[in-house]
């Protein structure tokens, strides 16, 4: 009887391998040459990810004005403010203007900017005179009107986007609410985001100017020097303020 124990696994290894010691085997063959002198195969670049810079922050551009409290409340310290203050100037080298009328003036008329030849009155050039001849057909003796311009100064290229978003709207609301006309009549198409009208309606165009307890008669025509160049343009402005206050100019 055989009493010799079973053989482990591990035995049963090491025994297999001490036969093909003893039988002269002690390496690896395989049946395919091995080139050992071969050069590695270098390794694949990986392509470089661009760094996106990251931009810098918009700067923070300052409100046109200045700060709000600090804008007069009574239309003779407005002029001499509109005069002096400094984020209210442009990159001209003409004069500004001020506006010139009275409170409570039965129309309120607002023109992109003064006349390039204007230095002490406002519209002082065929601009004004076409105006000032549209107010006496209005049945309105001159000081009952209030000229006003969106700008201090005349420019050549208004960036009108750009002060919207300074805003200079607010100036010109504030304007209007110092002055409490009956009407107001607003000269030209760049201005007129300014005063809350969308452009996409047409010009001209009747509707209402917000200001703050209520709103005011609002006419929108093209601006005073396209006016003076269209004969037909003047014509549909006027039949455009009899419709507007249909007969009444008081």
């Amino acid at each position: 009887m055989n009493s010799r124990p079973a053989q482990t696994l591990a035995d049963s290894i090491a025994a297999a391998q001490a036969w093909w010691r003893d039988a002269g085997v002690d390496m690896v063959f395989g049946d395919e040459p091995v080139s050992w002198l071969a050069e590695k195969a270098p390794a694949k670049a990986v392509a470089a990810v661009p760094v996106r810079p990251v931009p810098p922050p918009e700067p923070t551009i300052p409100p046109i004005g200045g700060e709000r409290s600090a804008w007069p409340d009574e239309l003779a310290a407005f002029n001499q403010w509109w005069l002096a203050e400094p984020s209210l100037g442009q990159a001209s080298s003409t004069p500004r203007v001020p506006p010139r009328g009275d409170h409570s003036a039965s129309v309120m008329i607002i023109v992109p900017m003064p006349e390039a030849g204007d230095t002490d009155s406002l519209l002082a050039g065929p601009q004004g005179r076409l105006l000032g001849s549209f107010v006496k057909a209005m049945g309105l003796s001159p000081d009952r009107a209030y000229f006003a311009s969106a700008l201090p100064q005349h420019i050549d290229m208004p960036d009108w986007e750009r002060l919207s978003s300074q805003g200079l709207g607010e100036i010109i609301t504030h304007h209007v609410q110092m002055v409490n006309p009956g009407r107001l009549i607003v000269f030209g198409t760049g201005i007129l985001p300014l005063v809350g009208h969308d452009p996409a309606q047409g010009t001209p165009a009747i509707g209402k100017f917000a200001i703050q307890g209520g709103s005011l008669p609002l006419l929108a025509s093209y601006a005073p020097g396209r006016l003076l160049d269209h004969p037909l343009l003047r014509a549909s402005l006027w039949r455009r303020w009899l419709e507007w206050t249909d007969g009444d100019t008081r």
